[in-house]
């Protein structure tokens, strides 16, 4: 009896030891996934995804958020990211938005931890030196949008094209490509291309200043050109004063930056989703349209019909979770894409992938469905 007390003893403290170890919500999992995302200022919609796949999988996730100011902060965003390489069970890293100092993180890490999965989506630094440190990388396909944007702008209405950008961005080259297709999809549709200069909102200016310009460009654009203007913007930051004065004087808004329903359309508008609401896009879509339709701008405003970054997010956890569990190589066109397809709940076949190019086929570009309120 004494034996078996003491191995009955011994079993329990080796179970309540093991109970002490970084199990995950999820399940009995070996490791952790990290992702790195903007603060709620910068990019509010990634953010919340973040917390959602906390959420979703527990401490199997570890959440950390690159600076505002990134631009001249990429050794804050370095040391972020560096952190969650910090822990041996994290063995992928989730990157949306992959902002400038990404690379530079990825190199760093790889110096002592060469099996990181890194999945980076919407890269801001060069789709070739991305591509080389990447394991597999999302973008929108911006030269695609450089054509459906302007033609959507067209088919609402819009005889004048306002571009919001700043030299950053512009340095950017899947921005400026897309850019250049603005202004020629332009030219051949008969509709005037006007390019204009806003703060940079990680200058000293800061997001208040990128805002305020917006709030007072808009109206002045508008008296200029007419309400037949359809308004675009490169940054996040900008399409909640955007689209918000774009409705008030009666402008045309074909899309955001970052394309989707949740994407600044209820800040400006004043949606709240109920908790019982959260994540259904059938009623988020009714409520815009709503909206829309009491200001008089009933198929003047558009976007895609799933969220562009919060898809990444989701689909490259979910990547994260079959390449750790052994079912998928590091490297896997075909599981992204099918990935994607499940979290956006694609059932009509909208999700189409393109690879950047011959050589980087680990970049990949792609775009979904659009829906005019």
């Amino acid at each position: 009896m004494k034996r078996l007390l003491a191995l009955m003893l011994v079993a329990v403290l080796v179970l309540s030891l093991a109970g002490c170890g970084s199990k995950s919500t999820s399940g009995d999992v070996d490791f952790k996934i990290g992702i790195v995302t903007g603060t709620v200022s910068q990019g509010e919609e990634e953010f919340r995804a973040g917390e959602r796949m906390v959420e979703k999988y527990g401490d199997m996730i570890k959440h950390v958020t690159y600076p505002d100011r990134f631009a001249q902060e990429v050794e804050t965003t370095i040391a972020q990211v560096s952190s969650l390489a910090a822990d041996p069970d994290v063995k992928a890293i989730v990157f949306v938005q992959a902002v400038t100092g990404a690379a530079a993180a990825i190199d760093k890490i790889r110096e002592t931890r060469p099996d990181m999965l890194f999945v980076l989506g919407v890269p801001h630094e060069d789709p070739e030196v991305v591509a080389a440190r990447a394991d597999i990388a999302l973008e929108l396909d911006q030269l695609q949008r450089g054509e459906s944007v302007i033609h959507m702008a067209k088919d609402m209405g819009a005889k004048t094209f306002i571009h919001y950008s700043f030299p950053r961005h512009m340095s950017m080259e899947l921005l400026a490509a897309r850019r250049d297709l603005f202004k020629e999809t332009c030219e051949e549709l008969g509709i005037q291309f006007v390019e204009v200069d806003a703060p940079d909102p990680t200058s000293d200016a800061g997001v208040s200043g990128t805002q305020q310009f917006i709030l007072e460009d808009v109206p002045r654009q508008i008296d200029k050109y007419g309400k037949d203007t359809a308004f675009f913007g490169t940054n996040c930051s900008m399409m909640e004063p955007l689209i918000k004065q774009t409705l008030e004087y009666g402008g045309i808004f074909p899309e955001q930056c970052c394309p989707s329903p949740y994407h600044a359309y209820p800040g400006a508008l004043g949606i709240e989703i109920p908790e019982e609401k959260a994540g259904d896009l059938d009623y988020l879509a009714e409520q815009i349209a709503a909206k829309v339709a009491e200001k008089g701008g009933s198929g003047r405003f558009a976007t895609w019909n799933r969220p562009a970054n919060v898809a990444m997010i989701e689909a490259g956890v979910e990547y994260a979770i079959e390449y750790l569990e052994g079912k998928i190589e590091k490297f896997d066109k075909d599981a992204m894409v099918r990935i994607m397809k499940k979290v956006t709940n694609d059932t009509n076949n909208e999700v189409n992938f393109t690879e950047l190019s011959e050589d980087t086929p680990n970049f990949l570009l792609f775009v979904l469905g659009s829906q005019v309120f």
